[in-house]
């Protein structure tokens, strides 16, 4: 799975990067050296505008709050236990298929966690060691994404736009590399060739879609053992990234 990652990326560097032609100054996100669940954070997608025609697409850079609830969710809660998907049935489960079809994304990251089950040589007891996951070249990872929208019935107007949650969550696969010898899932990711593909939301074959997503960097990671603060969600700063010993 991948439930923490790192996002400190300018949005001026994002819209440079993503080729954004749409982002509202007044919607910013943090940077962050532990995304966690729940968390907003930053995804790059493409849609119509309401009431333009369907040709007028354009690439926003948004905020969405990490784990998915569909639309027809009863509880917007239900979203903290649907951060990952699984490439293998993500086209046919019903909390993500819609998603799949029509509203995938892009979420910058730096690297992201996972974490080993080690014994600790003193006291013998096991430990989750955390590890950063990053491109052995420092550039930066496109996870594929799906984005989705929850209408709050507890407001009346649809124009309100304290009416409408949206939400996202990560595409996974088999972990490959550096990620492979921690943790047997991993996030998959678009190379820039395949960004406009991805994110066209009319285009809904399943199997091209899925032929598009390839691990971060095609495999070519590195991964350090960092300090187990990462573990506790509210500590969030560039230490985090320091190699810890092993």
């Amino acid at each position: 799975m991948c439930g923490r990652y790192v996002s400190t990326r300018s949005p001026e560097d994002l819209t440079r990067l993503f080729h954004v032609t749409e982002w509202q100054p007044t919607e910013t996100v943090a940077p962050s050296w532990n995304v966690a669940p729940t968390d907003d954070v930053y995804a790059v997608l493409e849609r119509t505008p309401r009431g333009a025609d369907e040709a007028s697409v354009r690439r926003e850079l948004r905020p969405l709050r990490w784990g998915l609830v569909p639309s027809w969710a009863k509880d917007p809660r239900v979203g903290a236990r649907m951060i990952n998907a699984r490439v293998e049935t993500v086209h046919e489960k019903p909390a993500f298929r819609r998603a799949f079809a029509r509203h995938r994304c892009l979420l910058p990251a730096d690297g992201f966690y996972e974490w080993e089950q080690v014994k600790d040589r003193t006291s013998g007891k096991t430990r989750k060691q955390p590890y950063f996951v990053h491109t052995t070249d420092g550039q930066i990872m496109a996870l594929a994404g799906l984005y989705e929208y929850w209408h709050d019935p507890g407001v009346k107007r649809d124009d309100d736009p304290a009416a409408w949650l949206m939400t996202c969550t990560i595409i996974t696969t088999e972990a490959t590399d550096a990620a492979g010898r921690i943790h047997p899932r991993m996030p998959l990711a678009l190379t820039p060739d395949h960004y406009g593909a991805w994110l066209d939301p009319h285009h809904q074959d399943p199997d091209d879609l899925r032929a598009l997503l390839t691990q971060p960097a095609d495999g070519n990671l590195d991964a350090r053992p960092v300090s187990m603060a990462v573990n506790n969600v509210r500590n969030n700063g560039p230490e985090l990234l320091e190699e810890a010993a092993s």
